[in-house]
């Protein structure tokens, strides 16, 4: 161990992190781009502040913003309904205003075999798909990529159904880097999205109204630092940002909390850096990861040794780890799980979704890391109900302790942690994640082709 056993144990007693997370949930919304981010953001400079952590700042950047409005789905045929509460609809950030009507075709789980099948009846559709990814698919299918197959068929509107139970309708990007996108499009609960595909095998006409704004505006960054004053640094990193219909508690409250919690362990005097650790919790994550990269292209890559982001990590104390293929970061965090009897699940996959992205992407070594639950799918994130009574303090205070120690490990000079070319990362992702990112224009290898 490179903590001392008083760094830990002043961690296992300390309600710093939860006072933290109390702090942003009752921020309210801290919708990307609005008011309540950069309320946010200042909670988490005033605790990096009395973290101990040095220079402590707010950065501001441009963003393409969304502003939700109100939102129906009227159904006419075969039973008149009209759905208009938050507990049943919701718009989807980067989509636009407006209000289409059409049948309804359900798409299943809106693979993209499911959407060649139903491809003769979406010209002029309103396109329905689940938010479950089946498990014959070998990856994740984004929501977005479910809006876009909708749209390239003809589809005049898009419904994102919950696959969970409980009134709650999800929320979540569709426009990507690619604002507004091209057809309205709202989440509903899963009780209202099984009552249309019943509807929809008998024959269902409907009306999707949406009203938002897609406007420019600017986020913000908070950044500190502890260690000694190098070159050279490990990057701490979660996104403050939370979807404005809850109080993004696990997604990404906690992982905010966390960074700060973690810098506080890490800001003591009896803690031994060789090499300083950047602690920057990322705007704008939930609508393009617009933080992330704002901080990737704003900073040396080349003196960054590597980037832990934290994403989820409070639904448990057991650690899961993507590697993105860096496998020496993924054994630290299995000799660290090892030394303090801890639990820890890996996956390897190059993945494009969260903040750690905009790092993989240039080769440099970065791991998406978050806690495991028996919630399924995306369980209670972006929904209504990701709120603090969900989370525990002493799973905070768990996570902190071994991530801490993770980071004292990266920061120190008998660990390496090798970078990749951007050529390789190219060659490396998978070509499903590369289909993804280029639906969304996220593509970064333009230049290499």
């Amino acid at each position: 161990m490179r903590l001392p056993n008083a760094a830990v144990g002043d961690a296992q007693t300390s309600g710093f992190g939860w006072d933290v997370l109390t702090d942003l949930v009752d921020v309210g919304s801290r919708m990307a781009g609005q008011t309540g981010e950069r309320r946010g953001a200042e909670v988490v400079r005033d605790a990096f502040e009395r973290a101990g952590a040095r220079d402590a700042r707010i950065e501001e950047f441009e963003i393409p913003g969304w502003w939700r409005g109100e939102s129906s789905l009227s159904i006419r045929e075969p039973h008149e309904r009209v759905h208009d509460g938050q507990q049943d609809v919701l718009a989807l950030p980067g989509c636009p205003a407006g209000e289409a009507t059409g049948r309804v075709v359900d798409v299943g789980d809106g693979t993209y075999e499911e959407f060649e099948e139903k491809a003769d009846e979406l010209e002029g559709a309103i396109a329905m798909a689940s938010s479950a990814t089946p498990d014959s698919v070998d990856r994740w299918i984004h929501r977005m990529e479910k809006y876009v197959n909708a749209a390239d068929h003809g589809a005049v509107a898009f419904v994102f159904r919950n696959h969970l139970d409980g009134s709650l309708p999800p929320t979540g990007e569709v426009g990507y880097h690619e604002r507004s996108g091209p057809i309205p499009a709202v989440g509903v609960s899963c009780e209202v999205g099984k009552r249309l595909a019943r509807y929809a095998e008998e024959g269902c006409e409907a009306i999707v109204s949406v009203n938002c704004r897609n406007e420019p505006t600017t986020s913000v960054n908070v950044e500190a630092e502890v260690g000694p004053d190098t070159d050279e640094h490990v990057l701490l990193t979660a996104h403050v940002d939370a979807h404005d219909i809850a109080d993004g508690a696990n997604d990404n409250g906690a992982g905010s909390a966390l960074v700060a919690a973690v810098g506080r362990i890490l800001a003591r005097d009896d803690v031994e850096l060789d090499t300083r650790v950047r602690l920057v919790t990322f705007g704008s994550e939930e609508i393009g990861l617009w933080g992330a990269y704002h901080c990737a292209e704003t900073t040396d890559l080349d003196d960054t040794k590597c980037v832990v982001n934290l994403d989820g990590a409070c639904s448990s104390r057991n650690l899961r780890v993507g590697t993105n293929e860096f496998e020496e970061m993924g054994s630290v965090f299995e000799a660290v799980t090892d030394d303090l009897d801890a639990t820890l699940s890996t996956d390897d996959t190059i993945s494009p979704h969260g903040d750690q992205w905009a790092f993989v992407q240039e080769g440099v070594p970065a791991v998406m890391t978050s806690t495991t639950s028996e919630q399924s799918g995306r369980g209670w994130g972006h929904t209504h109900a990701d709120t603090l009574d969900k989370l525990d303090s002493r799973d905070l205070r768990d996570v902190a302790v071994q991530v801490a120690e993770a980071v004292a490990r990266f920061a120190s000079a008998d660990v390496e942690t090798p970078g990749r070319t951007r050529a390789e990362m190219r060659e490396a992702i998978d070509e499903g994640y590369e289909q993804e990112l280029r639906m969304g224009g996220r593509w970064p290898y333009a230049d290499l082709e």
